[in-house]
């Protein structure tokens, strides 16, 4: 970080598109005003996945609504602050709109970063550590090419309703049975920081997917942060050059 009065913030689960269109509009309308608080300060932003509660890229079609919160994302950065997106299990069909339109790098594994001599390790968090194996068995389905190629030959008013429909009624999508806390030693985000720090020293390991805001010590000066969520939280992270932490937006 070269401005010390910069920092960096960290978002995840905002799952805009539900329950209805008039709820999320009201949480798009408070996040947008969160981007328009930190953009004063912010020397990147991180949006760690799930941003949408469904989304699919065909060639010529995007889908319908979420324009406010695409307009303020094109306003910061054309601004000049960098804006990094890691595609989570609701937006596993991201391609590349992100990159031409906005010029936002995206990412579909965790990557490593540094910022202030601190070692990162960011990502969205589905599929990793052990255990979820049906939901990783199902990933491995939806994300195939073939499968893609499949789906985009449905057309999209059919295709967004099937996928609206799943991201609900199906657990292993919706993740819902997972929202709660199952203890440190049980988290197995925090078993993946774990075992990664048997081959590599990471100071912090970002992720969100859980929708459960929670910092465990997971090593010696080693610190994995779930972001929380969006729909029940509204809380982020935030590196201000020396330390990260969680904060909630009011």
């Amino acid at each position: 970080m070269n401005d010390p009065q910069k920092k960096i913030y960290f978002a995840s689960d905002q799952h805009f598109g539900i329950p209805d269109a008039n709820r999320s509009k009201l949480r798009e309308k408070k996040f947008i005003s969160w981007l328009d608080e930190i953009k004063a300060d912010a020397e990147a932003i991180f949006l760690l996945g799930d941003l949408f509660d469904f989304w699919f890229e065909y060639k010529t079609v995007v889908p319908r609504g979420f324009v406010r919160v695409l307009g303020k994302i094109a306003e910061l950065r054309d601004s000049g602050i960098p804006i990094y997106f890691f595609v989570g299990n609701h937006d596993l069909w991201m391609m590349d709109y992100f990159e031409k339109e906005l010029d936002i790098p995206v990412y579909h594994q965790p990557k490593e970063f540094e910022f202030g001599g601190k070692k990162f390790l960011i990502g969205h968090g589905d599929g990793l550590g052990p255990g979820d194996k049906g939901y990783k068995r199902m990933k491995k389905v939806f994300s195939h090419p073939l499968s893609k190629w499949f789906y985009r030959w449905l057309h999209p008013d059919i295709g967004v309703k099937i996928a609206q429909y799943l991201s609900t009624k199906n657990k292993l999508i919706s993740g819902q049975e997972d929202i709660k806390f199952l203890g440190e030693e049980n988290e197995w985000l925090a078993q993946y920081a774990k075992r990664k720090l048997e081959k590599k020293h990471y100071d912090y390991f970002l992720f969100g997917h859980r929708h459960l805001p929670m910092e465990i010590e997971v090593g010696k000066d080693s610190i994995y942060i779930n972001t929380g969520d969006w729909i029940s939280h509204y809380t982020y992270a935030v590196f201000d050059g020396s330390e990260l932490s969680l904060k909630k937006y009011r």
